[in-house]
């Protein structure tokens, strides 16, 4: 499907230098600002204290967050757990300060905040097991807020997060790198790759400078920009295979800024409604999501942009040619066969 159709090629590897020049620039800023600033890790990579509380009514994410805050906890995750009565809390690791007392802490806090008094009974299970339960409760003894489970994230279990989170990211870049050089050529493999890891390190350089909370769920969606991307690239490496067996007499700039342009209205059709749901997200989705929302909306941006000007002007300049994706048709010997 079209929405317009252009009739003549947009010279885009008439301008790869400077545009390539722009792609450097920025990677290099990004690689700067990880370098210097750092990436700013959530509760699931540095450790911390993970509480659910649960609410009779919709939580006040806002009151809880500024709540948190004003007793000390710098950067509090509360996110919806399930219902909007659930709550989630990640509070990253305070020094000086036992899991105990963290939760404790964080616990009166919230119990202050709703005009309540914490209050520890003993309740019996399905299994008959006798076990405390924390709650809120106000004057007239009616519970405002529950304390559901309490759990404790220690710095070992942050670090194997982080391992594991570097050998998913490997794992994809080396199945993507396979991938295509089985599908296309070795020289499209290398510049698909490139390209994407410009992706990656441009979306993590803004969270480093802007000093955004990375977490599991932005992990994630740098993932799913990797394969977005790779998709991208892979409409247009097929393109310009096509176009090679059609059009002999085209060079090799000229077949990819053909190839390009056919493909621009199914890529606007296709990162413009990616994009309006994603900037949904990001607009609606509320804090749980904003990050992750941020993530994909920088990668969807980015990932258009380095399919177009870096991964196939880095194949041109890799020496790209019609020989290496159209083999040539072997002409029939008319003395084949058996020779009397």
């Amino acid at each position: 499907m079209e929405f317009f159709k252009i009739k003549r090629d947009i010279p885009f590897m008439r301008h790869a230098v400077i545009l390539n020049v722009i792609s450097i620039v920025t990677f290099l800023a990004a690689v700067f600002f990880l370098a210097t600033k750092g990436l700013h890790y959530s509760v699931e990579f540095t450790g911390g204290t993970l509480m659910e509380l649960h609410y009779p009514h919709a939580a006040d994410q806002e009151k809880i967050r500024a709540t948190l805050r004003g007793v000390g906890f710098e950067a509090p995750e509360v996110t919806s757990f399930g219902t909007a009565q659930d709550v989630l809390l990640r509070l990253p690791i305070a020094e000086g300060s036992a899991q105990a007392d963290t939760s404790s802490r964080a616990f009166t806090a919230v119990c202050a905040s709703e005009q309540g008094t914490p209050q520890v009974t003993q309740v019996q299970t399905d299994k008959g097991q006798t076990v405390a339960r924390t709650s809120c409760v106000n004057a007239a003894g009616q519970e405002l807020v529950s304390l559901q489970r309490v759990e404790y994230v220690g710095p070992a279990v942050g670090k194997e997060l982080q391992e594991n989170g570097l050998n998913a990211l490997l794992m994809v870049v080396i199945g993507v790198v396979v991938y295509l050089a089985i599908r296309f050529e070795w020289k499209f493999a290398v510049s698909a790759i490139i390209a994407n890891l410009h992706d990656v390190v441009i979306i993590l350089g803004f969270f480093a400078f802007f000093e955004w909370e990375f977490s599991l769920t932005v992990l994630a969606a740098i993932l799913a920009v990797l394969g977005y991307s790779v998709n991208e690239s892979v409409v247009i490496f097929d393109r310009i295979r096509e176009m090679f067996r059609k059009q002999r007499k085209m060079t090799v700039p000229q077949v990819i800024d053909h190839a390009i342009t056919s493909t621009i209205s199914r890529t606007i059709i296709t990162h413009g409604s990616t994009q309006i749901m994603v900037l949904s997200m990001l607009l609606f989705g509320g804090p749980a999501l904003h990050y992750f929302a941020m993530a994909l909306t920088i990668g969807i941006c980015f990932g258009i942009y380095s399919s177009v000007f870096v991964a196939a002007a880095l194949a041109m300049w890799l020496g790209v040619k019609r020989e290496d994706l159209v083999k040539p048709v072997k002409e029939k010997d008319e003395t084949d066969g058996a020779v009397v």
